[in-house]
């Protein structure tokens, strides 16, 4: 699978990132997973997109093992959303939790903490799941701009250059509109919700600036017949073409389908006359 420079940084990242948010709901045992994501990088999967709040912890640690025989592959993780209960869960404790949350929301919803105090111990307990002494690409999650301290988030995070290559928001297109509107130095790196019929992505090029990490464009289908996940996610190619489209799968049978995606909108592209995206990105590591 083709990579790209994602714009901004010099974080080399797959055309196509897996997420990992819906990976513990899906996918059965540890080992099931870790042959999953064994799989897709396997398949072109270059890059990872997890977060504490993602099967409270056990999403971060089903990618340790993988990341530790792939050291060149690159993660994001995120800040500001944590898991009640802690991050430290068993298997079962996450599912019985999950499940009662059906009932009673306040066991499953996320603890929001945006003091850099619980972020400090958030980012090391997050390179401890992980097994990496550094995070490519750390992200605000879902962040609330006035709830958060723009500049002492900012000195920390610039304090931390030996544990974090690059940071930036990543949320729904409403949350980090207000950070890309003010040009908030968090937002180096935008990670939102996109779609082809609603272009939520488009507060980005409005402001000038290319689309970075995108997602949800197959869940945001709405037609009445089912999703052609090829055809929509060939558009998704067409409308962010300079940097990395978060998708997942529960099946490794499909894995292989999204480097043919890619493949196909570039041929496409290429016959349309039309210029690649670019390959380097337009800053310097921090």
């Amino acid at each position: 699978m083709k990579q790209i420079t994602l714009p901004g940084t010099d974080l080399r990242l797959s055309r196509f990132s897996f997420g990992t948010a819906g990976l513990f709901n899906a996918s059965g045992s540890a080992r099931e997973r870790g042959r999953l994501l064994a799989a897709a990088y396997d398949n072109g999967f270059t890059h990872f997109d997890t977060a504490p709040y993602y099967a409270f912890g056990i999403a971060e640690r089903d990618l340790r093992a993988l990341l530790a025989t792939r050291p060149e592959a690159t993660v994001a993780t995120k800040v500001g959303l944590y898991a009640p209960g802690g991050e430290t869960q068993s298997a079962p404790m996450v599912f019985l939790r999950k499940a009662a949350g059906r009932a009673l929301p306040a066991l499953s919803r996320p603890i929001i903490d945006w003091s850099v105090k619980r972020a400090r111990t958030a980012l090391s307990a997050s390179l401890r799941r992980l097994g990496r002494e550094r995070i490519d690409l750390y992200l605000l999650h879902e962040p609330d701009q006035r709830l958060i301290a723009t500049d002492e988030w900012r000195r920390w995070l610039e304090d931390e250059r030996e544990r974090v290559a690059w940071f930036g928001v990543a949320g729904n297109s409403q949350r980090v509109g207000a950070f890309i509107e003010c040009a908030n130095p968090l937002a180096a790196v935008v990670q939102t919700n996109d779609s082809i019929a609603g272009r939520e992505a488009d507060i980005l090029t409005r402001s000038g600036r290319p689309l970075q990490l995108t997602y949800g464009y197959v869940s945001a289908h709405r037609a009445g017949s089912p999703p052609d996940a090829a055809e929509i996610l060939g558009a998704a190619l067409r409308r962010n073409r300079t940097g990395s489209i978060i998708v997942s799968t529960r099946r490794i049978d499909r894995l292989p389908q999204y480097a043919a995606i890619l493949t196909a909108a570039e041929a496409e592209q290429a016959g349309a006359g039309e210029s690649p995206p670019p390959l380097t990105g337009t800053g310097a590591r921090r």
